[in-house]
């Protein structure tokens, strides 16, 4: 059996995507770990104000969530991905379908994005942060709208 991906590449791109900001994350962290460390310390000093000696686990944990959700998030929607390519449907929606699966990237591109940003402004800040909230939104509602389009095509789409 030969899978055409063709209908499904900007889909399969975002999630390739995805994995790679996992690995170049376990990277970073497995060489510089203390760099991202620093980078954090020094915001708590700098805004002693906005932040506390807690926060630096706190936002190190934003980082790591980064990284685990890159890895479980990209895993999950390459394998939804691969199926809408298998599926019964029209070319056109699946193309549709493994983009929107494909936005899903955007979620740990929010943690990513709160744990850069609240060294500077504090978490509760960050958490609400106007980049943060965009791919929040994109990546869930990207995610969950696909997933529909591929569970109604693979349960309600007739095979030709």
């Amino acid at each position: 059996m030969r899978i055409d991906l063709s209908a499904v590449r900007i889909g399969l791109a975002l999630t390739l995507l995805c994995l790679a900001m996992n690995i170049a994350m376990g990277v970073l962290f497995g060489v510089n770990e203390d760099m991202i460390q620093a980078y954090i310390k020094a915001g708590i000093t700098a805004h002693p104000d906005l932040l506390q000696a807690k926060h630096q686990d706190i936002i190190w944990r934003w980082f790591a969530r980064a990284h685990f959700h890159a890895g479980g998030v990209g895993a999950f929607s390459l394998a939804m991905v691969i199926l809408t390519a298998i599926a019964s449907m029209s070319a056109g929606r699946k193309q549709a379908t493994a983009g929107l699966i494909g936005l899903s990237i955007f979620y740990p591109l929010a943690w990513l994005a709160m744990s850069l940003i609240a060294p500077q402004i504090g978490t509760g800040a960050a958490h609400h942060y106007w980049v943060a909230e965009f791919c929040v939104y994109v990546g869930i509602g990207g995610l969950t709208l696909g997933m529909l389009s591929l569970i109604h095509g693979v349960l309600f789409t007739s095979s030709k």
